[in-house]
Formats: structure tokens, C-alpha cells, sequence
């Protein structure tokens, strides 16, 4: 009733006669349409809108002195509202000559664009999803809930928008071109804003033709996953907890088991922050690593990648296996890769928006060496978010995605002979899907979950592959929620599911199916931060589970990736016999404990088990120990909590052993007794049965004296550790302290926290806060921070105890702040060191070491996947010209990877060159490579080249004539780097081509000049891209 009332308050003030409160006063005319449908919905009203705007704002200026107030507030006027496409001549005359507002007044002046923003009142949170996954659908990308209290309210909303500074009333610090050009990107952008205005219209009026009332809460895709709105976190937790089954949450989950974070050691971590990648366990004799491969994140600026990366689970180090000859498959998500013996073999993905593969390359782990296989049989159509599962030597492939395409087939690729094999339909066939998870099993290859277009998956379907029948599997238990994105994996006689879209609760729940009974059970994944493990990967390695990557861009906190993580799954192989036994020999060992000690008897136990593990039957009777605490004397029931006590000159290599095998209860303190001579520390429930049922006879010994050198203690095994712990005296009891741990805070808590005391202790204004970092970078171990922090003045006063507490927070061994890069021929870095005493740093990028002073040099992250193509080509005896050397970033990949017989560096900024002259020597290449210090254009060498790099943006055109002439007069390759305008990207293509056919023939060449390829490195800008394309010049013969 109170939703009804809201409703007719608000149209009643929609559509009164009366000014509203945005600059023109009343409803924007483009989509008044749209408006109306939404209101005519019964589970919807508007509360605010914009059609999307373009517009010019007037603000006054700030004093360095006066509070900052957040820009709303700030006031002003509007020079210019358009809520349709602006003429580019008129906004450039009325900037020009430059507006005044008084004599006085001098205010700063702002161009924007802002798309189509809605807000939309819902009935109920059923309703509000569903209209967000509509508008995600329709392009509004970062659509999410906002409020969920009292009222639920939804923006719909994308990220198309722009803001420029134009310089100020006084002095406008662009020139009447510029303007042109910044509106006719607004009115590209505004056009794409009508479009998908268009777009989202019509599936709301087709919804309500339908008479659907939109789609069903758990019919939705949910949150579509690679763009996840989590503006209120919890509500999105708890509302989209419900089921078919009606079950909300589980913290009874009976069985938990802990993640623990990999400590990456090696390459950097930021590596594998990725998800739509693939990953294959490499468990033999040999070898427990994980292969994993493509992607979409990493470090620096995230985009596609085809990065090859081994982790070793156990101790962390991570390395990029290098591919000597060149040859790799293209940058992919979405793809699959299936280990058979020693060969990896990836299948399709997708590579660019519209670009979906249905290639094969091969990886052979012992050679590190690619291929790309040409396959025979029946044709495979291209497709991303398929699912494959490998039984012998063939590879089962079903579903996927082409673009508006879901699929239903089914494929065998014979890796043996290379050819693709579609199966015709029988038995149950699953519908179509993508996003699914595939996993064999003995004979058979299980489904579970997926998308099919209009309904979240929660079915699970087997392949006999004797018999080649599909059927759908009928089981006991309560079924995992429906989902996709997530991952499948067996364990001994366990089907695993874990993860995926769309959320349903705070903690991580992991759903395992009993083979052999077919029955579901469920367990608690205990976790100190808040893992997202959607599009992950999870492989077993020995008794551990795997998990690498994983996440969702939120439109609330940025992109989100999951840190690398590990399950210990050996609780896991009990079956429900062995449960029972456990329990058995729990029971005979707590008797033996108790004999003439008047234990308390206990009839009819209730501790938590396993889900559908068989319960205590009415005869038998369970005695414990008087230090177990009971809820009374008559009727003592078993503690929720459990301590485990050992000697203090035993509790570091008994901690170490609880966390290896994921015993050790993160969620609570240990705490010490007796003056400290023994440690308490908390171990999760299900350790009771394990260390109660295992062996306390002595095995082999691993070192003398009982003592375990750290390096053996990954070989230690589940059992050895239990007889040890019983050797060492191990006592478990119940916890009579029970204290959690308090909630780790992040360095930006620790920071503010820190600086705000600071602040006020000096009687600083609180305001100043707004100037904290939200993200900062990493070079080395330098902290940079960003230069719009503590840009006030009044920071410097306090800058020798600001400095040591920032630092301290972000736990930074060296602390700087970014300044931007100099407008000097040299393009040096102003980087400022506010704690340490240089800024030489040491960065290490696909086995290639970089050293630089970063106060000096600059170093981009967005390069990183033009240096490892530049790698990848084959250079061997072959000479090279890098015209813009700086401190290596191209050269070190030719000489390094590519195997160049020589590299001829020109650099005339001496800092760069004291840099290379270092990293030449550290990479031992320095006798392949002669430096050209000065200008290039009369120092570079002339008609010696192979291949010439022009690595400068905004534009290399300067030296492209230095670059012709250092050719041989063969002819050979120019790597041309340039930002160009996405949309103008063909014209720059044959302005490069012209131009350098046009330089050749006045060099007296005669050459045929064409683009073999043009590289997208990364954007630069709001519709500027880095871009390189690679001309060939060939000499033709007269």
C-alpha cells in the first residue's frame, strides 16, 4: 500500500503543471515515451530523469583555503543544455571571445556529456532485478540497485559520459577547434545514448505486450557478471538469496573448509587477476603446477590477454613460460583448454567484441612450444563460453555463444587424428546454454548450470560416453541454486560446483554431489576477505583445490578480481560409511579418555555432520570429558567450538600444519594459557572426527627429533600430521574464549583512520579528507600515489609526519606521488619521493628486468602487450633501428626474446640512457647493442635495418624519414606507433601508408608499401586509441 501511494505522490508531481528542479524545469521531450511506459508498469514509478545532455558549466573557482565542497554544491551557471545533438559552430562562438559573467566573478568552465540516467522506484526487489538485467541488456551497462532499505531503488545508467575543464572565464585554455572537435565526439556519444534509449524501450514495451511483468527474479541472467552493480552489497546478497527450493542461506552449513590465499612469489601477483582465462593442472610425478592461459585483466591497464603462466600452488612462484619462436595464439576470454598427456589444447574463445574463434592451438608442455592445428571432419562453428571435458584422447565440446547465437551441439575433436566429429542427438539433450561448467568423470561427462538467453541453469546432465546416451540426472539432496559463470571440478568420488552468477549469499558455498549415491551436500567456504569466484578456474592438484582468478567489473568499487586461493578437499574422501566409523572411533576414544574420570554421559548427540551424513542412532552413547563445556550436567551437548592446545615450543610448526590442510578456524583468535606455556589455537568442527578417528601410532620420520624443516613440510601428509600433533601432546577442547577476529581493514581504512587523527591534533579542517587516495600504482616497491592527492597546500605544513603514516598504511617500503609526464622533447617524469631516498626501482616483465629512476624516466603498463609482441617476433640475424629507445622497453624484447643479432638504440634523454646502459648489462644483451645518443634524425644509422620501431605517441611522424632511410634497401618492417581516433583509424592508416610509399620514392626506393597488421595497444584516451601498424616495404623488381 505504502508503494502505491509513493507512486501516485509522485506522477501526481510528474505531471503537474509546475517547474521541476533540472535547468529547463520539466520532463526531457526524448523520453517522455519511455517514461510513460515505466509508469504505466504496476511495480514501477520514476522518481528523476535525463534523456542525456550535453552542456557547458560555469563554477566559481575554489581558494586554496576555503573548504572543498563537493561539486554540486558549488553553485554556478549554464553557459550551454542541449538534450539533442549541438551545432560544433555554435558552442565554439559562444565560447569565443571568452565569456565573462562579471568584472569580478571568475569561474571555471566545464564541458560534459552525461547519458541517459533514470531512477525507478520498485515494487519489490523481484521486480528491481529484473528491470536492471533488462537495461544491462540493453546497454546500460552500470544499471544496479542503490537502495534496498526501506525503498528499493535502481538507476539505469551507463558509462558514456565525459567531462573536459575548458580552462576558466579569464583564460580558456583550449582553442575554438578543439571545442568543435570535443562536440562532435559528444554528439557520437548522444547518438549511441538514443540508440540504446531506443533499445531499452522496446524490450520494456514487448515485456508488458507479454504480459510477463518483465521476467521472473531467478528466469533473469541476474546481475550480468562481467558487470556486476554492487552499490548495496548486502542487498544483494541476501535478495537474490531465494530459491526454488526456498532456501535462503546456509551458516549451518555442517561441514566448512578454509581458503587460503597463494603468497605469490616470482612474477607479480596482478597477473593473474583475471577471469575468462582457462587453467590445467599439471599433476604427475613430475610436476603439481597449473597452466593457465588468456584471459581477460592483469596488470596495468586490463584488456584481453595471452599471457602462458605456470603456478606452483605450494609455493607460490609464478612464471611466464616464454615462447622462443614466436608463434601464439591471439588475446582471448572465453576459451577452453584441455590437457591430454603432455599437449594442451585451447578451442575458440573470443578475442574482440564481434571477433569469435573456432581455432585449435596446441601447447606441448614439454617443448613450451605452440601450434596452431589445422582440423579436419566436421565443421566447428566459432563460439565463446562453451564448456569441454576430455575422456582418453577425445575432447567433448558442448554449447557456447556466437554472438546472438546459443548452441546445443555437441563435438568430439579426436586429438589423435585431428578431426571434429558432431554428435547427433539421443537420450535427454541438454537445451542450449553457454557459461555452463563440463567435467568427466570415469565414462561419463557431467553438466551443470548455464545461461540459455532467458533463464539462469540449474540442471545437471550426464554423457555415457560407452553408450553415447545423454540423461538427466535425478538426485537426493537439496540442489545447488541455479547459475553460470562457475566452475566444476572431481575429487574421488565428488562432483564439486563453486562459484558463479548470480550471487546469492555473503559467504562461498561449495556444492559436491556424491558419485556413488548421487546425493548433494554442502559446504562453507571460510574465507578472512570476500572472494568472487565467477568466470574462475578451479583445478585439483594432489588433495587441493586451485583456484585462480575470477571476478566482475562493479560499477560501485571499479573492477574486482579474486587473488589466487587453495582448498586442503582431504575431508572430503570420507564417504558416508567412513563418516560413520569416524564417529564411531570418536565415540570408543572419548570412552577410553573418560574411564574412572565420571565423564558425563551424553545420549543422543546433535553435533553438526556433513549434510545427510547418517545421524547418532538412539542406542548409542557418546562420554566426554569434564573439560568439554555442556549447556547443563543432565543433558550435555557437544561444543560448537573447538581449541587445539599444544606446548608453546610446539605451536609454530603446529599452526603451520593446521593452515596447510585448512584446519585452522581464520574466523577466531588463538590465545595462550598458563602464563603462555601452551597455545590455544581455534580449528574448524570438522577436525574433532578427523583428529579423534586418525592413527596415534607413529609412521616413518620426517628429520630427527620430531622436527619438520620447513622445506619438507609440503610433502608432509595429511596422516603423518595427525600422528605428530598427537605425539607433540595435542589436547582438543572446547573454546572458552571464543573471540572473532576483528574484520581486517583495508590500507585505505588504516590511512584514514591515521591522517584524520592527524589532522586533528594540528586543528586542520576535516575537508581535507577528501583528498586521499582512493588507488594508487606500484613501481618496484614504490607506493605512487596520484597527483590529485594532498594537492592543498595546507598537507605541506604537516608533510613530515603525513608522510611516515601514509606510508606505514600502505605498507610501502618507498613513497612517491605522480606528477604529469613533462612536455619536454626528453618526456621526463616528475615524480616526486616523499619517503626514500632515491627512485631507482627494479621491475622484472616476462623474465626481462627494467631498472629506472621513475623520478626521471617514465614507464607505462599499457605497453606491456605491444613489448611481449614485439618479443615474439622472429629477429635472428636480423638488425634493428629503435629510433625512441628509451629505457629499453623494445629493445630489451628484441634483443632478449626475439634473439636480434644487433639493436641500434637512439635515446637523447640521458637519464633513459643511463637507465638502458644498466638494464643492457643486467640482461646480458649489452654486446648486441650500440646506443645512439641525440637526435635521431642525425644520429640514427642509414640502410642497415631489418625493422625500425617508432615507439612515440601522440605521433612518430617526425621521424619518419629517419626511419625509411635506416631500411636496407630491400626493403623490411616499420612498427609506426600513433593515438588515432577509433573512428578515424583508416584514414591514419593510409596517411601512414601514402606518406611513407611518398618518403621511399623520394629516397629514389621502389618499394611496394602496405599494413600487414595494425596492433590496438590501448586506450589513451576517451575514444583515443594507442595504436601500431606494421608496414612492410618490399622492393620491387624493375
Amino acid at each position: 500500500m505504502e508503494f502505491e501511494k509513493r507512486k501516485a505522490s509522485s506522477l501526481a508531481s510528474l505531471y503537474s503543471t509546475e517547474t521541476d528542479k533540472s535547468p529547463k524545469g520539466t520532463l526531457d521531450t526524448p523520453i517522455i515515451p519511455l517514461i510513460n511506459t515505466l509508469n504505466q508498469n504496476p511495480s514501477f514509478f520514476t522518481t528523476s530523469s535525463c534523456s542525456g545532455r550535453i552542456s557547458i558549466l560555469s563554477q566559481p573557482l575554489l581558494s586554496p583555503l576555503s573548504p572543498s565542497p563537493k561539486k554540486k554544491a558549488r553553485g554556478g551557471s549554464w553557459l550551454l543544455v542541449s538534450h539533442e545533438p549541438a551545432d560544433p559552430d555554435a558552442v565554439a562562438a559562444l565560447l569565443f571571445p571568452t565569456p565573462t559573467l562579471s568584472e569580478s566573478t571568475q569561474s571555471e568552465l566545464v564541458f560534459r556529456f552525461e547519458p541517459l540516467i533514470i531512477a525507478v522506484e520498485c515494487r519489490d526487489l523481484a521486480s528491481a532485478h529484473s528491470l536492471v538485467s533488462l537495461a544491462i541488456s540493453s546497454g546500460f551497462r552500470e544499471s544496479g540497485i542503490t537502495n534496498a532499505n526501506k525503498r528499493v531503488i535502481i538507476a539505469i545508467r551507463c558509462s558514456i559520459r565525459m567531462e573536459v575543464p575548458l580552462g576558466d572565464t579569464h583564460n580558456l585554455m583550449v582553442t575554438p577547434e578543439y571545442v568543435r572537435y570535443l562536440v562532435r565526439v559528444a554528439n557520437d556519444k548522444m547518438e549511441a545514448n538514443r540508440k540504446r534509449t531506443e533499445r531499452f524501450h522496446a524490450l520494456l514495451l514487448q515485456s508488458n505486450s507479454n504480459g510477463s511483468q518483465l521476467l521472473p527474479v531467478n528466469n533473469a541472467a541476474g546481475l550480468v557478471c562481467d558487470h556486476l552493480q554492487l552499490d548495496d552489497e548486502s542487498q544483494l546478497a541476501n535478495g537474490n538469496a531465494e530459491t526454488n527450493s526456498g532456501f535462503v542461506s546456509s551458516p549451518g552449513s555442517s561441514l566448512s573448509l578454509s581458503i587460503s590465499h597463494i603468497e605469490i612469489v616470482g612474477e607479480p601477483v596482478e597477473k593473474l587477476f583475471l577471469w575468462g582465462h582457462s587453467a590445467c593442472a599439471l599433476d604427475n610425478a613430475d610436476h603439481k603446477k597449473v597452466i593457465v592461459y588468456g584471459g581477460f585483466g592483469g596488470p596495468g591497464r586490463h584488456a584481453r590477454r595471452n599471457d602462458l603462466l605456470l603456478l606452483d600452488p605450494y609455493s607460490g612462484n609464478l612464471e611466464t613460460i616464454n615462447i622462443f619462436d614466436g608463434k601464439s595464439p591471439s588475446p582471448r576470454l572465453g576459451h577452453t583448454a584441455s590437457l591430454v598427456g603432455d599437449r594442451m589444447f585451447v578451442i575458440g574463445g573470443r578475442t574482440g567484441p564481434d571477433k569469435i574463434l573456432s581455432d585449435v592451438w596446441i601447447f606441448d608442455t614439454t617443448k613450451n612450444h605452440w601450434k596452431l592445428q589445422q582440423c579436419g571432419g566436421s565443421v566447428f562453428p566459432p563460439r565463446h563460453r562453451h564448456a569441454a571435458a576430455v575422456f582418453g584422447s577425445n575432447i567433448y565440446v558442448f554449447g557456447g555463444l556466437d554472438n546472438d547465437v546459443i548452441f546445443s551441439s555437441f563435438y568430439i575433436l579426436d586429438t589423435t587424428n585431428s578431426l571434429w566429429k558432431e554428435i547427433p542427438i539421443s537420450g535427454d539433450w541438454p537445451r542450449a546454454r553457454h557459461s555452463h561448467a563440463m567435467v568427466a568423470s570415469d565414462s561419463q561427462i557431467f553438466i551443470f548450470g548455464g545461461y540459455n538467453g532467458g533463464k539462469t541453469l540449474g540442471d545437471l546432465y550426464s554423457f555415457d560416453v560407452q553408450k553415447g546416451q545423454w540423461k538427466k540426472e535425478k538426485t537426493a539432496g537439496r540442489n545447488p541454486h541455479a547459475r553460470f559463470s562457475h566452475s566444476v571440478f572431481v575429487y574421488k568420488n565428488y562432483l564439486g560446483v563453486l562459484g558463479g552468477c548470480p550471487l546469492r549469499q555473503h559467504y562461498q558455498e561449495l556444492a559436491l554431489l556424491d558419485l556413488k549415491l548421487r546425493m548433494w551436500r554442502h559446504v562453507t567456504l571460510n574465507s578472512v576477505g570476500k572472494d568472487l569466484f565467477v568466470r574462475s578456474t578451479a583445478n585439483v592438484v594432489g588433495d587441493d583445490l586451485v583456484i585462480v582468478g575470477g571476478g566482475a567489473a562493479c560499477y560501485a568499487f571499479g573492477t574486482k578480481f579474486s587473488e589466487p586461493a587453495k582448498v586442503s578437499l582431504l575431508h572430503l574422501m570420507q564417504s558416508h560409511d567412513d563418516d560413520l566409523v569416524a564417529v564411531k572411533n570418536q565415540r570408543k576414544h572419548m570412552i577410553n579418555q573418560n574411564k574412572g574420570m565420571g565423564g558425563n554421559k551424553i545420549e543422543n548427540s546433535q553435533e553438526p555432520q556433513l549434510e545427510h551424513a547418517p545421524n547418532i542412532s538412539e542406542d548409542e552413547i557418546l562420554y566426554f570429558n569434564d573439560s568439554v563445556t555442556g549447556s547443563n550436567d543432565q543433558n550435555q551437548m557437544i561444543p560448537l567450538h573447538y581449541v587445539l592446545c599444544l606446548e608453546n615450543k610446539y605451536a609454530k610448526l603446529g599452526k603451520d600444519m593446521l593452515k596447510k590442510f585448512g584446519w585452522l578456524d581464520l574466523g577466531r583468535k588463538a590465545y595462550s594459557e598458563e602464563g603462555g606455556a601452551r597455545i590455544c589455537f581455534p580449528v574448524l568442527q570438522e577436525f574433532f572426527a578427523v583428529f579423534h578417528g586418525s592413527n596415534r601410532h607413529s609412521g616413518d620420520e620426517i628429520g630427527g627429533n620430531n622436527e619438520i624443516p620447513f622445506s619438507k613440510l609440503n610433502e608432509l601428509s595429511c596422516s603423518r600430521a595427525l600422528t605428530l600433533l598427537h605425539e607433540y601432546g595435542a589436547v582438543l577442547l572446547a573454546d572458552k574464549v571464543v573471540e572473532s577476529k576483528k574484520s581486517v581493514k583495508s590500507p585505505l581504512k588504516v590511512m584514514t583512520e591515521a591522517v584524520t587523527l592527524l589532522i586533528e591534533n594540528h586543528g586542520l579542517p576535516t575537508w581535507l579528507l577528501e583528498e586521499l587516495p582512493t588507488r594508487w600504482d606500484r613501481l618496484g616497491d614504490i607506493v605512487v600515489l596520484p597527483t590529485t592527492s594532498f594537492k592543498n597546500s595546507l598537507w605541506d605544513s604537516i608533510g613530515e609526519e603525513l608522510w611516515p603514516i601514509v606510508s606505514k598504511s600502505l605498507k610501502a617500503h618507498r613513497l612517491a606521488r605522480q606528477g604529469p609526464v613533462a612536455a619536454t622533447g626528453t618526456r621526463d617524469s616528475t615524480l616526486q619521493i616523499l619517503i626514500g631516498e632515491n627512485g631507482w626501482v627494479n621491475h622484472r616483465e616476462n623474465g626481462i628486468l627494467y631498472s629506472f629512476d621513475a623520478t626521471k624516466c617514465m614507464f607505462s603498463w599499457g605497453n606491456l602487450s605491444e613489448k611481449l609482441r614485439m618479443g615474439r617476433q622472429d629477429c635472428k640475424d636480423e638488425v634493428i633501428v629503435d629510433l625512441f629507445a628509451g629505457i629499453g622497453y623494445f629493445v630489451l624484447p628484441f634483443l632478449v626474446r626475439a634473439q636480434a643479432k644487433l639493436v641500434y638504440a637512439c635515446e637523447w634523454n640521458p637519464h633513459a640512457i643511463e637507465a638502458l646502459q644498466h638494464n643492457l648489462k643486467a640482461n646480458s644483451v649489452a654486446d648486441r647493442c650500440i646506443i645512439l645518443e641525440g637526435d635521431n634524425r642525425n644520429t640514427a644509422p642509414k640502410g642497415v635495418a631489418d625493422r625500425v620501431c617508432l615507439g612515440l605517441i601522440p605521433s612518430s611522424e617526425c621521424s619518419w624519414v629517419t626511419a625509411v632511410r635506416a631500411l636496407r634497401r630491400e626493403g623490411g618492417m616499420l612498427y609506426v606507433h600513433g593515438n588515432v581516433k577509433d573512428s578515424e583509424e583508416c584514414q591514419w592508416t593510409d596517411h601512414v601508408s601514402k606518406s611513407i610509399d611518398e618518403i621511399a620514392t623520394s629516397e629514389g626506393y621502389c618499394w611496394e608499401v602496405s599494413i600487414e597488421h595494425v596492433e590496438r595497444v590501448k586506450w589513451y584516451a576517451p575514444h583515443i586509441r594507442h595504436v601500431v601498424a606494421d608496414v612492410r616495404c618490399r622492393q620491387i623488381q624493375r
